[in-house]
């Protein structure tokens, strides 16, 4: 077998990533050899490689499903939205610059803060040339399918936004250079999926319809047959018949690209939460603040038996909170500004003087410090943090990345960093520490803790023993479950993906189109895309 397909969707939030997913695990259980690819990703959560390069965390989810160490090659084009017109560019896994949305998506080159760091795919970058982004795309592509048996790729909005088809690296333009056969999945819980489906069609070129070979029906709730009258019209009307219908399914935590949807309905478990083990649930509030970045870092603590996770942008959220959590950002000083105006930082700092527990992650673990000194996110110069902890960090134009393991409250504990700040620790008690107790990441004063890690709490020994340590200040009753492993439940849930493709998708259908693609002589929808 070697082959390739594109999942486009006809929105945002379709439910691609979790299609290519559960495509990725189906053929990994089948013995292929599978790895997932998207050119281009706009999100705040990523992840780093082990060789240190950062990609999108949905496509890390996705090379886990499919079996595989994740890499640069898995996602070219990372954009990391700072503002509402500005994203860091990351290039093969590096930050190249900040660039506008105009800058990237016409013929610009990146905006006014070109980054020092990689100076070859910076270049090609600042030619702001389409072209040479699709040839780093391509040549991507081109390694994975030498590699794999299969590529499953994954597109990103819809591919009928004819505003940005000239400069599109991602959905049909990868798809036509690639000669890659396209499923496009549709939300049905949305509602308007049959129109959703037509009109994406009728939007493309000729050209880009010839690769488009069917749909692929998500989120159903129902009776199907209700269903099929409409797919056979569809089928009629378009010439493209159905490969499944999805559907609807509880508790799907697996790692999204942006927006809040996992982690706000409790995250890698079923809504039906585990009964607590001890007497006392725990209560963890996370604050809301401004371009969160990777708060999947939560998901963790809402896979334990009685810890109920919640966001919160309001200061009395606060007042029944066993635990706040102050998350990773891209704008810690913009971040910091929006606690201070929300009453949050007052409220965070009562609950730091009456001993109650707050952790700080990433961007969180800085604005709880001293003092932030910023030339490269903000340009905001020095500014005062929330002086929770002994910390002060500068923030330095390399951006750190790592995949750092250590010791923390006695027990292994790994993550990943992923930040420009530096924070010189003046005080307090080491957080993460190696075998010896020398400090690797982090500070403790009092029950305020924080750490660069991200994913730290993903440790199951570091987040019992965590989780106990809040329970204690907090005078809770509560006791971490013994067997919860966090692992384990994310390949449970990988494997409802993998179920999902098995049970309800043509699976016949699907190896003959990755194998042979897109059908011949597929109809033209008019009116087709706009000259």
């Amino acid at each position: 077998m070697s082959g390739g397909l594109l999942i486009a969707g006809t929105t945002s939030d379709a439910g691609k990533s979790v299609v290519t997913a559960g495509i990725c695990r189906w053929l990994a259980r089948q013995g292929v050899k599978v790895a997932p690819f998207k050119a281009q990703n706009m999100s705040l959560n990523s992840f780093v490689t082990r060789e240190g390069a950062e990609i999108g965390r949905a496509q890390a989810m996705q090379a886990q499903a499919a079996r595989v160490e994740p890499t640069a090659l898995m996602n070219p084009v990372l954009l990391k939205p700072g503002g509402d017109r500005t994203s860091q560019v990351v290039l093969m896994g590096r930050p190249v610059g900040e660039m506008s949305a105009r800058g990237f998506f016409g013929t610009a080159g990146p905006a006014e803060r070109p980054s020092s760091a990689g100076a070859s795919p910076g270049e090609r970058l600042r030619g702001g040339h389409r072209e040479a982004l699709l040839a780093t795309v391509l040549d991507c592509l081109a390694q994975l399918r030498g590699t794999y048996d299969a590529v499953i790729c994954e597109g990103a909005g819809s591919p009928a936004e004819i505003n940005l088809r000239r400069t599109d690296i991602v959905n049909m333009g990868v798809a036509r250079n690639a000669g890659l056969p396209v499923l496009v999945v549709g939300d049905i819980d949305r509602g308007g999926v049959f129109a959703s489906f037509f009109g994406t069609v009728a939007l493309l070129s000729p050209e880009d319809q010839a690769l488009v070979a069917g749909f692929l029906v998500n989120k159903f709730r129902g009776d199907v047959s209700l269903l099929e009258p409409g797919l056979d019209m569809l089928h009629g009307l378009t010439g493209r018949r159905s490969y499944g219908v999805l559907p609807f399914q509880h508790g799907l935590g697996i790692d999204e690209e942006d927006g809040l949807r996992v982690s706000l309905r409790g995250a890698v478990r079923e809504s039906a939460v585990s009964s607590p083990v001890g007497a006392d649930v725990l209560r963890v509030a996370v604050c809301g603040v401004p371009l969160m970045s990777n708060f999947t870092d939560v998901d963790a603590l809402a896979a334990e038996p009685g810890v109920v996770v919640r966001f919160v942008d309001r200061a009395e959220e606060l007042a029944d909170a066993d635990l706040v959590v102050v998350p990773g950002t891209r704008g810690t000083v913009k971040a910091l500004a929006w606690l201070r105006e929300r009453g949050l930082a007052d409220a965070i700092a009562r609950r730091a003087a009456e001993g109650r527990p707050v952790l700080g992650i990433c961007g969180g673990y800085q604005l709880l410090g001293e003092h932030i000194e910023d030339e490269v996110e903000s340009r905001a110069g020095q500014v005062d943090g929330l002086g929770l902890l002994p910390v002060r960090v500068r923030f330095a134009r390399e951006k750190t990345l790592a995949r750092p393991v250590g010791t923390a409250l006695g027990e292994h504990v790994e993550g990943y960093e992923i930040h420009h700040g530096v924070a010189e620790v003046t005080g307090g008690e080491a957080f993460m520490s190696d075998g010896e107790g020398h400090g690797l990441d982090g500070c403790r004063a009092g029950a305020v803790w924080g750490t660069h890690w991200h994913g730290s709490l993903e440790s199951d020994g570091f987040r019992r023993a965590f989780l106990r340590e809040v329970a204690a200040a907090a005078g809770r009753r509560f006791v971490p479950a013994a067997d919860t492993s966090f692992a384990a439940l994310r390949e449970e849930q990988l494997d409802r993906l993998g179920d999902l493709i098995e049970e309800h998708a043509d699976t016949d259908a699907l190896w003959r189109l990755i194998e042979s693609g897109a059908p011949r002589g597929l109809p033209f929808i008019p009116p087709g895309a706009p000259a």
